[in-house]
């Protein structure tokens, strides 16, 4: 052990007040500094909300993989966001005007039965070391976190102990119109059970008090994770860095004759190694044809000479998610095909972080990529309207077919606005020659014409799938590319995939 990591510890196990819940991984930073990023982030989303107000987060149910057994569970991200707590059953309220306690947590009790199939039940005295929150209150069902609104709504309070504690630290009875602010504020046909019986929940105790409405809390908190605080930004870096190496260990296992899945393990592995316990999306690991498959996820093909390999993978470390993606030949050696491919992607993320400016938008990254790939592409017989050097002709979305920047942090796809510092994304343009992309084309009388001029050159690159991906930070003088240990110029890649090195 290090003796950054022995000082880190130390300085950690000294603070009374922080002391780290026994067998859970240490913040990274420390947990003095996790848990006072936590409640600024509280505090903002709180001041956003405005008086008169309740926010209510509830955590994400556990989702069944088969029979009785479920998937590995994933916190909802807007509570993991605000508590950092990866446990289910958890309520979070936030009460912007109380005149005392503003923040609450309503988690599950102590239960010996649960604990010896599921592990450990945090105490309230563990969550409130972790969160920050200092009003906990454990429940079985929803008992306590009923008497709290109860209190808070009509002013009564109940007779269980748990319940009337939490009636007791209640915020002061709410006057006039009062807003309780929710994720789904309405029924949609996307809305699985666990959130019906929440809305319905929460519609149900606004009844119960008139002046109460229920509003949606989604746009506010998706724009205020959309700029990452000066502590997300280090753990984002490290997300990144994590990653960037694990797709250095996916090269060093390319090899003609073995398997995608092959490169996929270490990759993954690479992520468990470096203290990232999962990925933050399915890893897209596709040789060949499975190269233009934009979410290839099986992994099961034999990689042979002469593929190129397209790798999209990111460490979920600490809860937040980078994106990359490298594409690389199997064998260590671009054919001219690939190459000519290769250098166009290249060139338009090249010009796609060049126009990546603070206070700029989206769309001006976008069409700097699109103007690159548009000319790339009327260069190699790829599409014939002149109009793609401009970014604009539709011939391009035949083989660029997605959009080239999105945000990143808790979700691998997340809100993006004006690229302020502190905003994290990516640019990730790509081409995909698809034999059904021209099949298409020339099923449609319109369009046949083209389909038949076009015919050479998708022979020529037939089943080259190439994409190119950085994540980036956008700093006050300019972005910084986060993902730069991943090496992306043809040499570098060559030189590491053909030599192990």
């Amino acid at each position: 052990m290090s003796r950054f990591w022995i000082a880190l510890i130390a300085t950690v196990l000294s603070a009374p007040a922080l002391q780290p819940v026994v067998g859970q991984l240490l913040p990274f930073g420390g947990a003095r500094e996790y848990v006072q990023d936590l409640r600024e982030r509280r505090a903002a989303v709180m001041t956003a909300l405005g008086a008169s107000s309740a926010l209510i987060l509830w955590s994400a149910p556990r989702r069944v993989y088969s029979t009785d057994t479920d998937y590995e569970y994933r916190q909802e991200s807007n509570l993991l966001y605000l508590t950092g707590l990866e446990e289910e059953a958890v309520t979070l309220v936030l009460v912007p005007d109380a005149a005392g306690p503003r923040e609450f947590l309503f988690v599950r009790a102590k239960d010996p039965f649960f604990e010896l199939w599921n592990g450990s039940i945090l105490s309230p005295e563990d969550v409130a070391v972790k969160t920050g929150v200092t009003q906990v209150f454990p429940q079985r069902g929803t008992e306590a976190l009923d008497a709290f609104f109860q209190g808070f709504l009509t002013g009564e309070s109940s007779a269980s102990a748990s319940a009337a504690a939490a009636a007791g630290v209640a915020a002061s009875p709410a006057r006039g119109a009062l807003r309780l602010s929710v994720l789904q504020a309405s029924e949609s046909a996307s809305v699985d059970p666990a959130t019906a019986r929440q809305l319905a929940w929460v519609r149900e105790t606004a009844a119960s008090r008139a002046e109460t409405t229920v509003a949606s809390a989604s746009g506010l908190l998706e724009r205020q994770r959309r700029v990452k605080t000066p502590y997300e930004q280090r753990v984002m870096r490290r997300a990144v860095e994590i990653a960037a190496e694990a797709h250095v260990e996916g090269m060093r296992v390319a090899r003609p004759g073995r398997w995608e899945y092959e490169v996929e393990a270490a990759i993954e592995g690479w992520f468990l190694k470096s203290g990232a316990m999962s990925w933050g999306y399915p890893s897209i690991v596709g040789s060949g044809p499975n190269a233009t498959i934009l979410h290839y996820t099986r992994s099961t093909r034999q990689m042979r000479a002469g593929d190129l390999l397209l790798v999209d993978a990111g460490a979920n470390f600490q809860g937040l998610t980078g994106d990359i993606t490298r594409t690389y030949p199997v064998n260590g050696r671009f054919t001219d095909a690939q190459r000519e491919i290769y250098d166009i992607v290249l060139e338009a993320l090249n010009a796609g972080i060049l126009a990546a400016k603070p206070g700029g938008t989206v769309e001006a990254i976008t069409q700097a990529v699109r103007v690159a790939i548009g000319r790339g592409l009327l260069r190699v017989g790829l599409v014939t309207d002149p109009a793609a050097v401009t970014g604009r002709s539709a011939q391009i979305d035949l083989w660029f077919p997605h959009s080239p920047v999105h945000g990143i942090g808790i979700d691998v796809h997340e809100s993006l606005g004006v690229l302020v510092p502190g905003s994290t994304f990516v640019v990730e343009p790509g081409i995909y020659v698809r034999p059904d992309t021209l099949a298409r084309l020339a099923s449609d009388p319109a369009q046949a014409e083209l389909a038949r001029t076009l015919s050479p050159a998708v022979e020529r690159f037939r089943d080259i799938g190439v994409r190119i991906e950085d994540s980036l930070l956008m700093t006050p003088g300019g972005p910084e590319i986060m993902s730069y240990r991943a090496p992306k110029r043809v040499d570098e890649l060559e030189r590491v995939v053909g030599t192990g090195r």
